[in-house]
């Protein structure tokens, strides 16, 4: 298994407790709690994870 590496947070939950981190991956991506790092990530191969992004950016969540 490949180790998830640049983790980052979105600058807009600076002031929220209610945060996630996405760490890349080299074919995919990495998801994790910002409040328990220690406790495991969620990986998504890199067509999931573009998969994802498009339907948060079309507002298929809403």
């Amino acid at each position: 298994m490949t180790t998830p590496h640049t983790w980052r947070k979105s600058s807009r939950s600076t002031n929220t407790d209610n945060c996630v981190e996405v760490g890349r991956l080299a074919d995919g991506a990495a998801v994790r709690d910002t409040k328990d790092r220690t406790g495991g990530h969620i990986t998504t191969t890199r067509a999931q994870w573009a998969a994802f992004i498009t339907a948060v950016k079309t507002n298929r969540f809403a």
